[in-house]
């Protein structure tokens, strides 16, 4: 199970026009607390960033699921509502689920959230599909969780 932060970040980009610009951008970052991702969204930034830079805000993200997409450069969020049966009163329930695909637009976004849910067995329905304003995303790697694992243990 995941638990991603999205980390909120202001630094000085250099536009296409060569003018400096301060900017926030949003990145998602796997970790297991918001120590962690403070310091895993600084240490993933440090090569892309020159100069100073700050990590203006944290917060949990409640996905449910990423759907990665080489051929994507942005991150679509897609509400998922799984539809199940209360055997009880026969009335159908609904249970939301958040998702984020990756994508070149939002055509793609469908096919790639459709493709990732193709394997399950519930029923569901695509409530809403939108473009997020995140820039990145950076999992843990197998490698990364098992030194992580290891670290905390010599700590104990």
């Amino acid at each position: 199970m995941n638990n991603w932060f999205e980390c909120k970040v202001n630094y000085e980009k250099t536009m296409e026009n060569g003018v400096q610009k301060k900017v926030t951008e949003p990145y998602l970052v796997d970790a297991l607390s918001f120590t962690e991702a403070e310091a895993r969204i600084i240490e993933e930034l440090k090569p892309y960033i020159a100069g100073e830079f700050t990590i203006a805000d944290i917060k949990r993200a409640k996905l449910s699921e990423l759907f990665f997409n080489e051929n994507g450069d942005r991150y679509f969020k897609a509400k998922i509502y799984f539809i199940t049966l209360d055997e009880k009163s026969g009335t159908e329930k609904k249970t939301a689920a958040q998702m984020l695909a990756q994508a070149s637009d939002i055509k793609e976004a469908l096919a790639v959230v459709e493709k990732g849910m193709a394997g399950t067995l519930a029923d569901y329905v695509i409530a809403s599909l939108s473009e997020t304003a995140i820039m990145d995303v950076f999992p843990y790697s197998a490698e990364e969780k098992e030194k992580s694992k290891i670290e905390y243990l010599k700590e104990e």
